[in-house]
């Protein structure tokens, strides 16, 4: 797997996310506890931000209408819609955020 250096971990706030262009893919990345993970920026509902998003758990909800999406698999998790974004590999090395552009499966998001 090609793992891109973002940024130092620090850079991120806890429980917050923040957008990322990477070879012309804008992603957002979120840091949790002890880990990060990444989506694809944009709400599928109305293409909302969703590095602006408040995340509750392991989900973050959509400033513009609400839509609730899971971090770790990327499905919209309210409303019950059969929608999803791409989630992407993402780690903590050495103190620094480094994610792969290579989409994961929904069952396995999680980070790696």
């Amino acid at each position: 797997m090609n793992w891109i250096k973002i940024t130092e971990a620090e850079n991120i706030p806890l429980r917050e996310g923040r957008p990322v262009e990477v070879d012309g893919k804008e992603i957002a990345i979120f840091r949790l506890a002890d880990r990060v993970m990444a989506i694809d920026n944009r709400c599928p509902h109305n293409r909302g931000p969703l590095c602006d998003g408040i995340t509750t758990g392991e989900a973050v909800v959509c400033p513009l209408h609400g839509w609730k999406i899971s971090l770790e698999t990327g499905r919209v998790l309210r409303p019950d819609v059969p929608i999803s974004v791409r989630c992407y590999p993402a780690r903590i090395e050495d103190g620094i955020i480094e994610i792969s552009l290579e989409a994961i499966e929904q069952e396995e998001c999680e980070a790696a």
